[in-house]
């Protein structure tokens, strides 16, 4: 959806908050944004039951949340955090999600390195980093998926983080946000690390 469309679609939802039309305004959210994040929480849940119930946590939510959001960040965003949660209150360990890998996914360095062929498009090499990207700790793994995979600027990034009793106010935010950033870094040298481990990334301290 482009960013206008998205900002038009925002405008149509809280004008029906403000209406008190909640039903209405779920109902928009769900056309607007539901296959997006319905994708979403199959790729962290890949049950499928699973996902269904999550979703479902995820409706139930929405509704009864709504008429308390104050519209302090985008909706979506709002309400990809709340999916989020939902998925996590229904998984009890990491062994339980997969996340979808991306090209972004691979160490810059390694696509580098690699020939004409682009042998990370092979789809061993992609099932490959898709176990290392599930090894990672769950919420690791969901950041990841903001910043690559959505492309969430980091304070949005931060925003869908936080946990419910966190404030959120712009000095928090921008600590939160600078916090990712840092945690994202330290991820990244983590795949790299494992990358090297399974022989997908050359070591740079070995001789040619």
């Amino acid at each position: 959806m482009h960013v206008t469309d998205r900002e038009q679609l925002e405008q149509e939802i809280q004008e029906l908050c403000k209406q008190g039309e909640i039903h209405l305004a779920v109902d928009r959210i769900m056309r607007g944004y539901g296959q997006d994040i319905r994708r979403m929480m199959s790729s962290v849940l890949p049950d499928d039951e699973r996902a269904h119930d999550a979703y479902g946590l995820f409706s139930e939510r929405l509704l009864k949340g709504l008429k308390n959001f104050r519209w302090e960040s985008s909706l979506r965003t709002w309400a990809y955090r709340m999916a989020r949660n939902a998925c996590l209150k229904l998984v009890s360990g990491a062994s339980a999600r997969e996340l979808p890998v991306t090209r972004s996914a691979i160490p810059e360095h390694s696509v580098r390195q690699r020939s004409a062929t682009n042998p990370w498009q092979r789809t061993d090499v992609k099932d490959r980093f898709r176990a290392l990207r599930k090894s990672l700790d769950p919420l690791d793994q969901k950041l990841l998926e903001l910043r690559l995979d959505q492309n969430l600027p980091w304070q949005e990034v931060a925003r869908a983080m936080a946990t419910p009793e966190e404030p959120l106010t712009g000095e928090t935010l921008a600590r939160r946000a600078t916090a990712m950033r840092q945690q994202f870094q330290r991820i990244k040298a983590r795949l790299r690390t494992l990358a090297v481990r399974d022989g997908l990334v050359k070591n740079e301290d070995e001789d040619d």
